[in-house]
Formats: structure tokens, sequence, C-alpha cells
């Protein structure tokens, strides 16, 4: 496709992986992002091996690498040490692991990819609607100096899983999970088994998570650990001292060796930052002059772990359909055939899944700690659920190509390749 004047909403994961990538390609992008400066909060991510495929597609996974975590499993247990979660990454593919990565270190990389290109910014701007026309789109937005209007060829939402902006009459699914989590990024956990993303159970009401994630550019020497809490949403707002005192108690009690580490480093609960999660189901991505990307698009509960990495394999599908498409018509076209079939697998997955680990229901604590194991002693099963892990399934018996993925956009997927 000719030389596009792109708006993209968001500088979150989504809009700046799409930024380099189009830019890349020679067009003309401006990055509307409502945060006056930059800001690298948020809770630890692993980098599944769907993402790190995108990383290198860009040029980027060295750097990602060298600051990140090098994951090779998840596993949790329950109180009494029965393993209910036992993923390798190798099961997947002998070569695959995952990478734990601070959210510094995430922007950093994508920011560092981002030099030298001509991307203009807008930085403290919001922006209110979208008006698409058959011709180009028009962004309404402010700042402090006032209210504008910025004409496009093509606009693109990535401002995240609340967003106003995507087209009403898209949107099929948009409410907040019941459940969230209060999280930390503390100094590296040295009582655990490292390269482990660990995870405790205890029912369904009772989920923590422990997850190496590197370091961060400005202090490259100092490992970090990401920790999360499941708690209902409605209690979120109460973590104060009595709580925080109650949790660790409760950890020591049927988990020693987290609680050890967690009396070690957690202090108080300003430490810790709430997370609330939403599910967005869109019937269409994109049409016209706009495209929605990212949590905007199809924002899920992070039981397994995609959210990034959807992002980035977002900003990958529109590489290729806009390096391959003539038209709108067709460049959604070539869009969707790449990206619905793995974000419908994965959002129906989630899900499923999400309530054995996150809910109030005694029946399906109980169910999980007596099936899973079970699931893992069969080869076939153990090996599609490391794959699911990995985000590479575009449907129960359909695969994403990381090695396609990855390749430079000279060797970009045609639409009918798409998964294998």
């Amino acid at each position: 496709m000719q030389r596009q004047r792109i708006a993209i909403c968001g500088a979150g994961t989504a809009g700046l992986a799409s930024a380099v990538i189009l830019a890349r390609q020679g067009h003309d992008i401006t990055l509307f992002e409502q945060s006056p400066a930059m800001e690298n909060v948020g809770a630890g991510i692993l980098l599944q091996p769907s993402g790190m495929a995108v990383f290198r597609h860009m040029g980027v996974l060295d750097i990602a690498q060298d600051l990140g975590a090098h994951v090779s499993a998840l596993r949790g247990r329950t109180a009494r040490g029965t393993l209910v979660v036992n993923s390798a990454y190798h099961e997947a593919c002998p070569q695959q692991h995952g990478l734990g990565l601070h959210r510094a270190t995430l922007c950093h990389v994508l920011m560092q990819a981002l030099n030298g290109m001509n991307v203009r910014w807008q930085m403290g701007a919001t922006v209110d609607s979208i008006t698409d026309h058959d011709d180009g789109a028009e962004l309404h937005w402010q700042d402090a100096h006032g209210s504008h209007r910025f004409a496009a060829d093509l606009v693109l939402v990535a401002n995240g899983a609340r967003s106003h902006l995507r087209p009403k009459e898209w949107v099929s699914l948009d409410k907040a999970y019941p459940w969230g989590a209060v999280w930390a990024i503390l100094p590296q956990c040295e009582e655990l088994e490292p390269k482990i993303l660990h995870q405790f159970f205890h029912g369904a009401s009772r989920m923590m998570g422990i997850l190496p994630t590197g370091a961060v550019p400005d202090a490259p020497q100092q490992q970090l650990t990401s920790l999360f809490w499941s708690l209902p949403a409605d209690a979120l707002e109460h973590w104060g001292e009595a709580e925080v005192a109650a949790w660790k108690n409760e950890v020591q009690q049927r988990w020693p060796e987290a609680g050890t580490w967690i009396n070690r480093v957690v202090s108080s609960p300003s430490q810790f930052l709430p997370a609330r999660y939403r599910d967005v189901v869109m019937r269409r991505f994109g049409g016209g002059r706009i495209g929605v990307m990212g949590d905007a698009a199809h924002a899920m509960s992070p039981q397994l772990g995609q959210g990034v990495n959807m992002a980035l394999l977002d900003a990958w599908a529109l590489g290729q359909a806009m390096q391959n498409s003539t038209d709108f018509p067709a460049l959604w076209a070539h869009y969707h055939q790449l990206r619905l079939p793995s974000v419908r697998f994965y959002q129906f997955m989630s899900r499923g899944l999400t309530p054995f680990y996150q809910s109030h229901s005694k029946t399906l604590g109980l169910a999980r700690d007596l099936a899973f194991p079970w699931m893992y002693l069969l080869p076939w099963l153990r090996r599609e659920m490391a794959k699911t892990v990995s985000g590479v399934k575009a449907g129960p018996f359909r695969e994403l190509d990381l090695d396609a993925i990855a390749a430079p956009d000279s060797a970009a997927l045609k639409p009918a390749e798409a998964a294998s």
C-alpha cells in the first residue's frame, strides 16, 4: 500500500509496536498519548514465544533478552504440594522459552526501535472522537492549548481496555471482570527455583504468582521479581496494613518458601498497586479508515499471560496487511484472516479457565486440583497445553508459524498461510 498518514491513539505495546513496523514501511506516523510523558507503570509481563517472534521480526529481541529473565516453565501447586500446573516451554518446541520483562524494559525496547524514525508525538493529548469519512478519517483531540483536529488516512485505536474510541457497533461484549489483583515489583526471589513462573493455589479463591522479571535499563545489574495476589475487584481498595499482615501470615503457613521471601521484602501496602481487568469481544477489529488493536480490541483475563503478546501480534499482522494490500477492504480482510482465529481461541480459553483460578466456587477449585495433574500425564495434551501457553495456537488444531512471523518484511505471510 502506498504511503499513508496514520494516527495512532495510545503509546502502549500495540501502539508503539505498530509505529515501529509501519514507520519502517515508510508510512507517516503520529502518536497521540494522553499522558504528558512516557510512564513505565505496570506489572511485570511474560513475553511468550509468539511475542518474542514479533520482537525478532522487529530486530529488537537481543535487547530484550539482555535485560529480561529467561523463563523455562510454569508451575502451580496447592498448599498440599500438589502440582496442578506443570507446563514447560520445551514441550512445545525444544528451543522455546518465555521472557520475564519489567514494563520499563518493554517500553525501552520499543522506544529504542523508534529511534531515528520520522514519528511525530502529541503528548498530553486526549482524543475525544474519530470521524470516519470515505476518503479519510478525522481525530478530534485536545491538549493544554485547546481543541484540535487531525486528518489521517488511517486511525489506529490502541488506548487500552477501557477505550471509548472503538466503534460501539463493533463491540459484542465489554464488561469488567469481578476479580483483579494487587501486584508489586520486588527484589529478586532467591528462595524459589529460578527461571520458573511459580503459581500457588488454594481452592479457586486464592492465587499467587511469582514471576522472574529481569532488570530495568537504569539498573541492569539488579534482578527483579513480580508478585501478584488475586483478589475480588471490590476488595482492591481495601488493601491496607491489616490485610497485608493477614496475607503474609497466610502465605507463610501455606507456602513457607514463598512466605520467607515475602516477609523479607514486603513491609508496606504502599508497595502494591491494584490491577483490574476487562473482557472485551469485538465482531471485527477494523473497517473503513479505523482499526482497533491490543486490549482496546480484545482485553481478556491475564490467566494465560497473552495480553502483551496479542498486542505485538496485532502490530505484526497489521504490517503484513499494509504491505500486501492495495486498498482498505483488502487490508482488513487480510488482517482479520491473520488475527481472528488466534484471538477467538485465546478469548475462549481464557474465559473458560479463569473461574478455576479466580472465583468463589469450591467445586471448580476441587475439580481443577483433581483433574489437571492427570491431564499433564497425557503426552499429547501436555504438549497442547504448552503450545497454548506459548501463544502459538490459532484454534484447537491450528498453530501460528513463528518462523514466518519472525521473518523480515520481505518474507511476509500471505493470507492463506497465516496459520498451519
